[in-house]
C-alpha cells in the first residue's frame, strides 16, 4: 500500500477546471488571490498582510514570522505581475541541501497558460523549446498527457547593485485540441543543483493531466 498522501485543493473541483497536477514534497502553495489583491484602502492591505504572515509562518514557524514577513514584503507586487502574465498557480519550495552544507534551498514553481497558434501538439512543444535561444539544456518529453518539451536557462539578472545567478527550468505542455500551452516554470538561485531541479520539474510535469482524475461526486453527470 502506498504511503503517499495527496491533499485536494478546492479548485480541483471547480466547474471549468482544465488542468490538474500534484505539488512535489517541500512545496507550499502561495495564495495568489490574497497577495495580488489590488483593492485600495484598508481591506486590500489587510488581506495582503494576512497572506504574508501566513506564508512566513508556513516557511519558518511562528517564532520567525515577523522577520520573514519583512523579507517577503515585495511578494504582493511580484504576484500581481505573475497573475497579469497568465500564471494560475504559484508555490514556494524549501528543501535541505543534503549534498552540500545542509542549508536551505529555495525555489519558486509557477504554472500558467500561454496562447499560441494551432499546430500538432508535438510541433507546439518543439517550437516553444526552439524559441529559447539561450537554453543550456533542451529535451523532448513524452508525458502521460501527451508530448512536451523541457528547457533549462541560466541567467544573471541585476539585483540592486549586484548580479544574481538564476536557474530556470521550463516545461511546455500543449493542451489537447486547443491553441494554448501549459507552462511549468521552476526558478532558483541554486544553480549548482541544476540536475536535481531538472529532475524535479520533469517528474512534476509527469503528474499533469487535462482529464479530471478525481472521482465524481454523487449525483454528478
Amino acid at each position: 500500500m502506498s504511503s503517499d498522501t495527496f491533499v485536494i485543493d478546492p479548485s480541483a473541483r471547480m466547474p471549468g477546471a482544465d488542468i490538474w497536477f500534484a505539488l512535489p514534497a517541500g512545496f507550499m502553495p502561495v495564495p495568489l488571490t490574497g497577495f495580488a489583491a489590488v483593492d485600495e484602502g484598508p481591506a486590500g492591505t489587510e488581506r495582503q498582510e494576512h497572506s504574508l504572515e501566513a506564508l512566513a509562518t508556513m516557511l519558518t514557524g511562528p517564532e520567525n514570522t515577523q522577520r520573514f514577513s519583512e523579507l517577503l514584503a515585495p511578494v504582493p507586487r511580484l504576484t500581481q505581475m505573475l497573475v497579469y502574465s497568465g500564471v494560475i498557480h504559484c508555490a514556494v519550495g524549501a528543501h535541505r541541501d543534503d549534498e552540500g552544507d545542509g542549508g536551505l534551498l529555495l525555489s519558486l514553481l509557477t504554472i500558467g497558460w500561454q496562447e499560441t497558434a494551432w499546430a500538432p501538439r508535438g510541433v507546439m512543444a518543439a517550437r516553444a523549446a526552439a524559441a529559447m535561444t539561450d537554453a543550456s539544456h533542451v529535451e523532448i518529453l513524452e508525458l502521460p498527457c501527451g508530448p512536451s518539451s523541457l528547457v533549462e536557462i541560466c541567467s544573471s539578472p541585476q539585483v540592486g547593485r549586484t548580479r544574481q545567478e538564476l536557474l530556470q527550468v521550463v516545461a511546455y505542455v500543449p493542451f489537447p485540441g486547443a491553441r494554448k500551452l501549459a507552462i511549468l516554470t521552476l526558478s532558483t538561485t541554486a544553480i549548482h543543483r541544476s540536475g536535481h531541479y531538472r529532475n524535479l520539474l520533469r517528474e512534476t510535469a509527469r503528474m499533469v493531466t487535462f482529464e479530471n482524475p478525481l472521482p465524481m461526486d454523487h449525483g454528478e453527470a
